[in-house]
């Protein structure tokens, strides 16, 4: 029998590689004799390099760049070099939370360090770049990113404007002339799990804005700001914005991804399931076994679990899942592909309980789930 193991990981807890070996210890003691393959998996979130480098036999390299606040700060990488490819997470350059609460400013914080990452992958000889663009401080619309790379944001004098989120109605020409020429080689993907605008109600500033430390008055300059961005972005580059899917992600890097370096915008599942090659590895399963920490009818927008499954689904393949915590409206997943979710906790415990004992807790879970499904589908065996 062919199991495939295709866990996501544990926020705080495992990783998704740590959680994958969890989950083939507890297949082996229900059926010792079973073909594991082991593809840990991510959605564009916390973890993408992690996953990469384990799934992908890629290589960590450690850069220091420009935090949020333009403080120098070490963020690795992911380079692999048999594909030509380097995947970077902008959080680990322009993230949320490398900045303490009372330090939360959208105006004053920057992507530029994000561009320092993307220029350290040039420096590799790379044609082929993902970023993953959640977890952000910033709300720049990218210019930060695309400074780093050697675009100019100019004011109405010539001089340049601060690459910040508070500066960008500033902004009234842009000269992409400076920009770095390995950049038109190479293919840049971005990662994004969300499909907000640049713009309004839904947009970058109205809906992440305040997690980010935005007043409601920051929220409207923001948007102002990014407006203008746009505007100036149509005018000086030939390209709309304003209304593309995924544009208002990481505070306006979508936008600024597309428009600066010609990045296509993409479900960060959907990226990493064909790194991984996970297609390949499900021909001939007889099943397939996801987990995350939580599951809820929110997976089946996009997060592993549910692009796991709608691949299991395609080829008849059943698939279980294994969560932390079972939220609401699970039964909306079964459509999806996902055919029952087991619970990873064996009783009541607390959250920092089923955390520290992940490692044992996913292993019994798991065996759990071959056993009940060989019982019923394969007359017993194991």
């Amino acid at each position: 029998m062919k199991i495939v193991l295709a866990p996501n990981a544990f926020k705080g807890s495992l990783s998704a590689m740590a959680a994958a070996v969890a989950m083939e210890q507890g297949v082996r003691a229900a059926f010792p004799g079973a073909e594991v393959i082991k593809v840990p998996v991510a959605d564009g979130g916390d973890g993408l390099t992690e996953v990469l480098i384990d799934a992908l036999d890629g290589e960590a390299r450690v850069v220091t760049v420009r935090g949020p606040l333009e403080e120098p700060i070490q963020a690795t990488l992911c380079h692999v070099p048999a594909l030509g490819l380097v995947a970077v997470e902008m959080a680990v350059a322009s993230g949320l939370a490398l900045l303490a609460p009372q330090e939360r400013n959208p105006s004053l914080t920057t992507t530029y360090g994000t561009g320092e990452l993307i220029r350290a992958a040039l420096d590799l000889g790379v044609r082929h770049i993902v970023v993953g663009i959640g977890g952000s401080a910033t709300n720049d619309g990218g210019v930060g990113m695309a400074a780093a790379l050697g675009m100019r944001f100019l004011d109405v004098a010539g001089n340049p404007v601060a690459p910040v989120g508070g500066a960008l109605g500033q902004i009234h020409r842009i000269d992409p002339s400076g920009l770095d020429p390995r950049l038109a080689k190479l293919r840049c993907e971005a990662i994004c799990d969300v499909d907000n605008p640049l713009l309004g109600p839904r947009g970058a500033a109205y809906v992440y804005g305040p997690q980010k430390g935005a007043s409601p008055a920051q929220v409207e300059e923001l948007d102002a700001g990014l407006a203008h961005l746009a505007d100036v972005i149509a005018s000086d580059l030939g390209l709309d914005v304003r209304d593309l899917p995924g544009a208002g992600a990481a505070g306006g890097l979508g936008a600024g991804l597309h428009a600066f370096l010609g990045a296509e915008l993409r479900r960060g599942v959907d990226l990493v399931l064909d790194l991984v090659g996970l297609d390949a590895h499900l021909t001939g399963a007889d099943l397939v076994i996801t987990a995350e920490g939580q599951i809820d009818f929110q997976t089946a927008f996009g997060k592993a679990p549910a692009g796991v499954a709608q691949r299991a689904k395609l080829r008849s393949i059943p698939c279980m899942a294994i969560a932390g915590g079972i939220g609401e409206r699970i039964t909306d997943l079964h459509e999806i592909g996902i055919d029952a979710v087991f619970s990873l906790c064996h009783g009541p415990m607390t959250l920092e309980q089923a955390m520290k004992g992940g490692p044992s807790l996913l292993q019994a879970a798991t065996e759990q789930v071959v056993r009940c499904f060989f019982s019923t589908s394969r007359g017993g065996q194991g």
